[in-house]
């Protein structure tokens, strides 16, 4: 059988992605993974266009595979996701070498573009945005392990001024609530216990229920009620469709987990403005107090940009209050990346690198004491965790994640892998929680 060599870059759209490109590719050309390009018949990075290091990262692990296709002339370089839609042809110029680039909207295309390759020794460029069709030419959705995700909508329309998204992967475009709800009971046959909706902005999805317009909170509702799905997750979602009825629904359905990742990027009214984001600082708090009053237990995750141009003292004082104030719980920090045609990337960038890299610091400082002091009230309390393997550090323990989105390990036997267990937790450890299991 062909080897596959499947890498991929950012987030967990790019994942599902990927699992994708590996299902239609088992479906059409009968390939099997490898974990060594060495050994492989085709490869395939699927990459992420968000921050520049990871751009400029699929540029050199290109060149790093570049020598295999002359040792081996039938191999076959493939380049997808984000930083295909957005460079399209301009990558096989860079790198002439690779056969194929096709956009995250054009994955079920890729063994056509495989076999016009072949048939024409031309490379093949596919960058274009067909809509739903991905998904209706994608074969049965097919899982191993009790966890999987589900891609509910596709895009952005938001247009942020430092965001490449809505230019590489299009409009926000709703998938069916048939096809959403299917997706998932095929899962759940297959032993599923936990789904994680997908979305840039999975909180947009907008769809039709019994000949009635139905929001995102109707759709987990309807999700919720699944036989056989016990948790459910939702990600990334956006505090412009942050509604109270999503809100309401954290209250109301005993199966969505008690964590939400809802990014805020700054607690600078003034920055915000200038990313376009489209709400305000007071905005955010008030989505967050009223999701505790809610839920009163949930975790709040979020995303930061620091450095980004213009920011002064006080803008970035602003959001370290903010994180304090709201004690969110782990966040993804990083320093502003200019992406090339974002309107950010006009916009004059005087502050110092070091001074971004110290803000940087102190941001992560902060969030991480958050992060630990949280962690420590958990110390004694009963969770519901779904253990996903073995434990990382040792052999003889497994590791299952909470409904907060924590990892605690614990001696057990591996027949509980896959399963939901109750685990007191005994102690806080540097990354994660111990634990020991109720019988």
């Amino acid at each position: 059988m062909a080897k596959l060599y499947l890498r991929t870059f950012g987030c967990q759209m790019n994942e599902y992605d990927s699992a994708k490109i590996a299902d239609v590719l088992r479906a059409t050309h009968g390939t099997e993974p490898t974990a060594r390009p060495e050994d492989a018949d085709l490869i395939v990075f699927n990459t992420c266009s968000v921050r520049e290091k990871a751009q400029e990262k699929v540029f050199a692990d290109l060149g790093r595979v570049r020598h295999l296709k002359r040792a081996k002339p039938g191999l076959m370089i493939a380049v997808g996701g984000c930083v295909a839609s957005q460079e399209g042809a301009a990558i096989i110029e860079r790198a002439p070498f690779v056969d194929v680039v096709f956009g995250p909207q054009t994955l079920h295309r890729l063994p056509q573009l495989l076999e016009r390759r072949r048939a024409t020794g031309t490379p093949q460029v596919d960058i274009s945005f067909p809509l739903i069709e991905k998904f209706d030419r994608l074969p049965p959705p097919r899982t191993e392990g009790a966890r999987a995700y589900v891609s509910i909508m596709e895009g952005c329309s938001k247009y942020c001024s430092f965001c490449v998204v809505p230019y590489t992967r299009g409009e926000e475009v709703s998938r069916p609530f048939a096809d959403v709800v299917a997706e998932i009971a095929t899962l759940a046959r297959q032993g599923v216990l936990e789904v994680t909706l997908l979305g840039q902005n999975v909180n947009a999805w907008r769809g039709e229920i019994a000949g009635r317009a139905a929001d995102f909170a109707e759709l987990l509702a309807f999700v919720c009620e699944i036989p056989g799905i016990e948790r459910v997750r939702y990600t990334t979602s956006h505090p412009r469709e942050f509604t109270q009825r999503l809100i309401d629904a954290h209250a109301a359905l005993a199966k969505l987990a008690p964590h939400v990742h809802l990014p805020v990027q700054s607690g600078s009214d003034r920055v915000l403005a200038a990313m376009k984001r489209g709400y305000t600082a007071l905005e955010y708090r008030s989505i967050i107090r009223r999701l505790r009053r809610a839920r009163p237990a949930i975790s709040v995750t979020s995303d930061f940009i620091v450095g980004f141009p213009g920011e002064t003292d006080a803008d970035f004082e602003a959001t370290l209050a903010l994180a304090r104030e709201l004690e969110l719980d782990d966040s993804y920090c990083f320093i502003y990346s200019p992406r090339p045609g974002t309107p950010a990337a006009e916009l004059p960038d005087t502050l110092p690198q070091d001074e971004k890299l110290a803000r940087l610091q102190r941001l992560q400082a902060q969030i991480r004491s958050q992060a630990d002091a949280i962690a420590e009230r958990m110390v004694g309390s009963v969770e519901r965790a779904l253990v996903e393997g073995v434990s990382r550090r040792r052999s003889d323990e497994l590791a299952a994640r909470t409904g907060n989105n924590r990892i605690v390990n614990f001696a057990a036997g591996r027949e509980r892998i896959d399963c939901f267990v109750d685990v007191r937790i005994t102690a806080r450890a540097a990354h994660s929680l111990r634990g020991e299991p109720l019988e």
